[in-house]
């Protein structure tokens, strides 16, 4: 049975930093790309950034590009999404995805997700 169990998520205020963790199971995880969404109430569920198998090409949506960092440690069947400089418009629901095929990174045709973890920014 695949689990995604993010973590790490909270309030913060404007300018502040998070850093979310996806812990994996059930899985080989390095054979997964992974990606992390995030859906704002009344809104749709959109990309934010995705890292391939091995770590080493990492995509990100433009407005996160410079202030969201996504890694993975393969070791610790874990990825990660370092967010800094967080603005009101950060704030959703941030969710962990994981696919076999390194394609089409940014659709959410994703094999397995995550619960989400909210991510709250104040003003």
């Amino acid at each position: 049975q695949v689990q995604l169990v993010e973590s790490g998520g909270g309030l913060v205020q404007a300018g502040g930093s998070l850093r979310l963790s996806c812990a994996a199971s059930g899985l080989t995880f390095s054979n997964y790309v992974m990606g992390w969404f995030r859906q704002a109430p009344g809104k749709e569920r959109e990309f934010v950034a995705a890292i391939m198998r091995s770590g080493g090409i990492t995509r990100y949506a433009d407005s996160v590009k410079g202030r969201f960092t996504i890694s993975r440690d393969n070791a610790k069947n874990t990825a990660y999404l370092e967010m800094h400089s967080l603005k009101p418009e950060d704030t959703a629901v941030y969710y962990c995805a994981a696919k076999r095929l390194q394609l089409d990174l940014t659709r959410t045709e994703y094999d397995y997700w995550g619960q989400g973890t909210q991510v709250t920014v104040s003003s």
